[in-house]
């Protein structure tokens, strides 16, 4: 983990040199996005703090498991079957409990199940793409999916996604939230993506890589990769003599 900057607040402050700009041409699509005038900082709200909260209770039964919760009975998504698990931790690297983390990809031949999806590659009947679980005690997490291919977009003239899955993550309050995407370790192309190079820093880079595990995989099954992600950490004690969201 990188030095922090003291916690001032209920939560570290965002280290905007580690994420890449928001304005980065090489990727069409920031142009637009981009904030034409300066951030402004403001103080967090009690809800913003203190919520949400989630409990195992909104989960259905295969909600974490991406291979069958959308196939047909007795049938199961096509592709290579793996196993994603990992922790959330904070600034400090303590497990963060009852986080929600989501998580959506493409299918095994790189096509996303949306009406708005143009890529030729078929779509899988038994694969719906999303998925989500809650973390436990030690804010660990698991998921069973079929590993995503990658897909070609029209940023440039021969632009191609690395194959990756997106993660949205809810700690304790709002202000942990995080929308990120998971490589794997080995792929070329992640080095190549136009959305990659958007990140200045190499090691940061390196996050976003899940690493081969082959001593969690699941014998004749699934291979397993390893991905942590790293939220805004929530102070333990009084920062001097400043209390909690005052």
């Amino acid at each position: 983990m990188r030095n922090a900057p003291p916690e001032t607040t209920p939560f570290f402050p965002r280290d905007r040199e580690w994420h890449p700009p928001a304005f980065t041409p090489g990727y069409k699509t920031s142009v637009l996005r981009s904030p034409q005038r300066a951030l402004i900082s403001l103080e967090g709200t009690k809800s913003e703090v203190t919520g949400p909260v989630f409990g195992h209770n909104i989960l259905g039964e295969f909600d974490n498991d991406l291979i069958v919760n959308y196939a047909k009975p007795g049938e199961m998504a096509i592709g290579e079957r793996i196993l994603v698990y990992g922790r959330v931790l904070d600034e400090r690297g303590v497990g963060i409990p009852g986080a929600l983390v989501e998580f959506w990809q493409a299918n095994a031949g790189g096509r996303y199940r949306h009406k708005k999806e143009t890529y030729l590659a078929p779509l899988d009947p038994n694969f719906g793409g999303c998925g989500r679980t809650i973390t436990d005690e030690n804010g660990g997490y698991v998921f069973k999916t079929i590993k995503p291919g990658p897909y070609p977009w029209p940023n440039g003239v021969n632009d191609w996604r690395p194959a990756h899955i997106h993660f949205s993550v809810f700690g304790h309050g709002f202000a942990q939230r995080l929308i990120t995407q998971m490589y794997f370790e080995g792929d070329p192309m992640i080095w190549i993506c136009p959305i990659v190079k958007t990140i200045p820093d190499e090691n940061a880079i390196k996050g976003l890589i899940a690493a081969l595990d082959m001593n969690n995989t699941i014998p004749h099954d699934m291979r397993a990769y390893k991905f942590d992600i790293i939220l805004r950490g929530r102070r333990s004690t009084f920062f001097e003599n400043r209390k909690e969201g005052n």
